[in-house]
């Protein structure tokens, strides 16, 4: 029987709060209980965000609640040639294509079609994608690339799911006994997502997928909000050729007001509590685990 493969994730774009602590005391004791391994990967391919402070602010959370990981932390950053690749296959087989529209652009063409109608959104309240990149002719989009214009990489997901039909997702327990569950994955609610900019060969979605076949992963462990993000997820291992891991949300850590903890509306840090004389064993309580 294969041994299972978990992984904890974080972005270093700021320091860890209870939300973090939650899921990777969550994940840590989950890969313990069914005797795994436990990876820890840095998802930093915002360089504009993400800066080493915040990655060795991370290590010293996770070293404090006990938390230890089997191997070398793998950097995303260092790995953009294994997106590039994966991005590169699909493109091949005509199933991304570049759009052209700025953030500005897309907010105007949303706008417009809000003016008569409704116009969807994805699970993340993102408007889906309004434009017409994919009628170009490919001379159109090889001139507007070679004359330096940005660019996004979209997926096409009509033409996406045509090639992987109908897709599953199977939840877990927290408990290796528990029972497991099958769901639909439903990835049309999320449009042509991008998969890669002009600046950058991947997105959140590619290089987590890449990466969980890459290091053999067996079972996600991550928050409720993360859940519908699963059907993209499923829709690129298919087309990628790559093994679906077990996946379990959690329940997420709200504030007074009963939004999740985010480090955009700046959440204590788990180095704010600590050097409030907090300790481990009060965060596992905070958090709910206690």
């Amino acid at each position: 029987m294969m041994q299972p493969v978990f992984r904890f994730a974080p972005s270093p774009n700021g320091y860890l709060h209870l939300g973090h602590a939650l899921s990777a005391l969550t994940d840590f004791e989950m890969a313990r209980r069914m005797g795994g391994r436990f990876l820890l990967r840095m998802e930093d391919i915002d360089p504009t965000r993400c800066r080493p402070e915040f990655e060795a602010g991370i290590v010293e959370d996770l070293h404090w609640l006990g938390i230890e990981w089997d191997g070398p932390v793998r950097r995303q950053s260092e790995h953009l040639d294994a997106y590039r690749a994966a991005l590169e296959q699909l493109a091949a087989r005509g199933l991304v294509y570049p759009s052209f529209e700025s953030r500005a652009e897309i907010a105007r063409l949303v706008a417009e079609r809000e003016a008569k109608t409704h116009w969807p959104r994805d699970p993340d309240g993102v408007p889906l994608y309004p434009g017409n990149a994919k009628t170009l002719t490919a001379e159109e989009r090889a001139g507007r690339i070679a004359a330096g214009e940005p660019y996004a990489l979209r997926l096409d997901m009509n033409a996406a799911i045509a090639r992987t039909g109908a897709l599953t997702i199977v939840e877990v327990g927290a408990d290796p006994g528990e029972e497991h569950e099958t769901l639909m994955a439903h990835p049309e609610v999320w449009g042509d997502v991008v998969l890669g900019r002009k600046e950058t060969p991947t997105s959140y979605h590619l290089a987590v997928v890449v990466d969980d076949a890459l290091q053999g992963v067996t079972h996600v462990v991550r928050g409720q909000d993360l859940q519908a993000s699963t059907s993209v997820h499923r829709v690129l291992q298919a087309l990628l050729g790559l093994h679906a891991p077990h996946y379990h949300h959690h329940r997420l850590v709200v504030d007074a007001e009963g939004r999740k903890l985010s480090k955009s509306t700046q959440a204590t840090a788990l180095r704010a509590l600590r050097a409030q004389g907090k300790t481990p064993g009060d965060i596992r309580r905070l958090a709910g685990l206690t």
